[in-house]
């Protein structure tokens, strides 16, 4: 029983906290919107730190459920990117009614993502993804009044239910190959038959959904302008990131010995990831899109690293996330104040920006820096780490093709960054008032850049812990 409790630990305190908003929305009691929000980032903090302590590695449920120290460091990745979010939506949650309801979702969510991450199961794997998924489709709408949302919504879960159903297909398709959907027989029942290939393509292509890679990429654009950004940011780092981690592991551990068929797949997929991002990211002019395009780019290098196939290729792609999380979040964190407090979303509202906001446009500007791949941001090194375990297979085409995006994508980050400084604007947004959590939020995400970019420790930890 002890084992069970300190195996489970991360997924239990979350279940907890949940019970915790459940018993607090139900009770006779009107808790204030703020009383909640302090509440509900306590107990995250509280999650975030305990990840960290009584560690421990095993497998439960009939070897269904796995944990050990890679995936209880994936999960504490996900944990703070979650407190975060929360930190930086204090501000909108702060205004809206159904402040609880917004946590009880979002927390459900990470919980599917948690039981997807510690899977060693197709079967258990799937359960994790709908749990994690079908949630995220109530919280893009969660502007009732926007009809925008609504879309967002219903786009959203036409397209997830297609990626979960071509990936159910798939496992299907594998059960009835192989008679078994457990990772550690799957790995010896591998093959070449061509229905059990075909059944891994499924797979692969619901995994290309999820991630947002061309071309399996339509739906997120959309959906991320109509979700409010608090949602958006989640989408884009949090959702994504768990879904990366995921199918790194199993196409490593899982499906290793197929990397002569799934290698060009993925190959492909970066390269059109890449190009298709930057050229649409170019011509956008609302920001949220802008991320969007900007986030698929950002897959396209994150599938070079899973090229390398390789414990570099694995720690590179856990590393870039962590790296991802803290830029991106800078990004959304500005934008997400900038949005409920003045309502502009444009790149031209930005304009003349650095006059009436320069510590925002600072942390906005150091955000797109990292984002680009600028030394000496973390998100240079989050690049160099990629491509050299790409460059492990020596397909050099791929790296060049990497390299010149790497120039591409400055043209755009650049564009927002002269807007803000240098950009006339005879009506700039006005000076924007900030609470404490999303200045502890922003002052997390740009030491987290610093720090992870100046310090080596980091990826030198992630390596041993993947090796």
């Amino acid at each position: 029983m002890s084992n069970f409790f300190l195996l489970m630990q991360q997924e239990l305190l979350l279940t907890a906290i949940i019970f915790i908003l459940l018993f607090m929305k139900l009770s006779t009691v009107e808790w204030k919107t703020k009383n909640v929000l302090l509440v509900v980032n306590v107990l995250l903090a509280i999650n975030l730190a305990a990840g960290f302590f009584f560690q421990g590695k095993g497998i439960l449920f009939g070897d269904m459920f796995q944990q050990n120290d890679l995936l209880r460091l994936e999960k504490n990745i996900l944990n703070l990117g979650t407190l975060l979010i929360s930190l930086q939506s204090y501000n909108w949650l702060l205004k809206h009614k159904h402040a609880t309801e917004f946590y009880l979702l979002m927390l459900s969510t990470l919980l599917g993502m948690f039981f997807m991450l510690s899977s060693s199961n197709l079967l258990m794997f799937y359960v994790g993804l709908e749990l994690a998924s079908i949630p995220l489709a109530a919280l893009a709408n969660f502007d009732l009044e926007k009809r925008r949302s609504s879309e967002a919504a219903m786009k959203y879960i036409m397209s997830s239910a297609f990626a979960s159903g071509l990936l159910l297909f798939g496992i299907s398709m594998m059960y009835g190959v192989t008679g078994t959907v457990s990772f550690a027989e799957l790995q010896t029942a591998a093959s070449d038959q061509p229905l059990f290939l075909f059944s891994f393509i499924l797979i692969l292509a619901g995994f290309g959904f999820k991630i947002s890679a061309v071309p399996f990429h339509l739906w997120t654009a959309d959906v991320y302008e109509g979700s409010p950004i608090a949602v958006t940011s989640y989408l884009s780092v949090i959702s994504k990131g768990s879904m990366i981690f995921a199918m790194t592991t199993v196409l490593f551990t899982v499906f290793g010995q197929l990397i002569f068929h799934w290698y060009n797949i993925i190959a492909v997929l970066a390269v059109l990831s890449m190009i298709v991002g930057n050229l649409f990211a170019i011509r956008q002019q609302n920001v949220k899109r802008f991320l969007a395009f900007s986030s698929i780019s950002q897959v396209g290098f994150i599938l070079i690293g899973v090229t390398g196939a390789s414990a570099i290729g694995h720690s590179s792609v856990i590393y870039f996330v962590l790296i991802y999380i803290f830029s991106n979040l800078a990004a959304f964190g500005v934008l997400s104040l900038v949005s409920s407090e003045k309502g502009k979303e444009t790149i031209d509202d930005f304009k003349g920006f650095y006059k009436t906001n320069p510590l925002l446009t600072w942390v906005l500007a150091i955000a797109l820096f990292s984002l680009a791949g600028i030394p000496p941001t973390a998100g240079f090194f989050g690049k160099f780490f990629l491509i050299l375990a790409g460059a492990g297979k020596n397909n050099y085409p791929l790296i060049t093709i990497a390299a010149l995006n790497m120039v591409v994508s400055l043209y755009y980050y650049l564009r927002i960054i002269k807007a803000m400084f240098m950009d006339a604007n005879e009506t700039p947004i006005e000076k924007v008032e900030m609470t404490w959590a999303p200045k502890l939020s922003m002052a997390i995400c740009v030491a987290g850049i610093v720090i992870t970019g100046i310090a080596s420790g980091a990826y030198e930890y992630i390596y041993s812990l993947v090796k």
